[in-house]
């Protein structure tokens, strides 16, 4: 399956902001943002001029779909569904990418980054109601309990993972449960969705 291989530090640079790609290193001072935050390459200064209508639209869904780790065509029929699901569609798109299982492996503490989430996730260390699922865009529905597996559960990744989320807290949508387990107790609403964007701004990219 396609994905970004590259550096991840300049995608954070190039949008302004953290979008927490390399686990605990975003949270000390060598995070690339704390260091130099400019946009990447030679002309990057010059690019801090002022953006407007199309370009600001552009670099909110750049945001998005590199927090997420998704592509663009996948990205696309998100919104699709998005758009076709009653409600706000600008929320119902975060909604929908907040419950991927590799996301939601993050959320829970059992992984660092998304990425780790989604490595753990398609090298088969998860249960979703106790049974294996490798899928990472595996979208949960409320009330679905997400567990480690039991031959998995001294995994030195995930014990690390579940040390370090201390610092950054479990969003209000999960809740722990037993043993390396969580419950989604209800969808996320926008105001869990701890994501500083523009969600409209995608909507009216996409409209055109």
């Amino acid at each position: 399956m396609a994905r970004y291989t590259g550096p991840v530090c300049r995608l954070c640079r190039r949008e302004g902001m953290k979008l927490f790609l390399k686990g605990e290193r975003c949270y000390t001072e060598k995070c690339a943002i704390e260091k130099r935050n400019m946009p990447p390459g030679q002309h990057g200064r010059r690019r801090s001029s002022k953006m407007q209508g199309y370009g600001v639209q552009l670099r909110e869904k750049q945001k998005v779909k590199r927090t997420y780790g998704v592509l663009e065509d996948q990205f696309r029929r998100y919104f699709e569904m998005a758009d076709r699901t009653r409600g706000i569609t600008g929320e119902t798109l975060l909604q929908f990418l907040e419950r991927r299982l590799d996301n939601a492996v993050y959320r829970m503490g059992f992984a660092t980054s998304r990425a780790q989430g989604r490595q753990l996730v398609r090298h088969g260390h998860f249960l979703v109601n106790s049974k294996k699922v490798d899928i990472p865009s595996y979208s949960l529905k409320a009330g679905d309990v997400v567990s480690v597996r039991q031959t998995s559960k001294e995994n030195a990744a995930i014990l690390h993972a579940v040390g370090e989320v201390k610092g950054r807290g479990i969003p209000d949508w999960i809740a722990l449960e037993g043993e390396l387990g969580a419950k989604v107790k209800s969808m996320p609403t926008r105001e869990q969705i701890n994501l500083p964007v523009q969600e409209q701004l995608i909507v009216e990219l996409y409209s055109k």
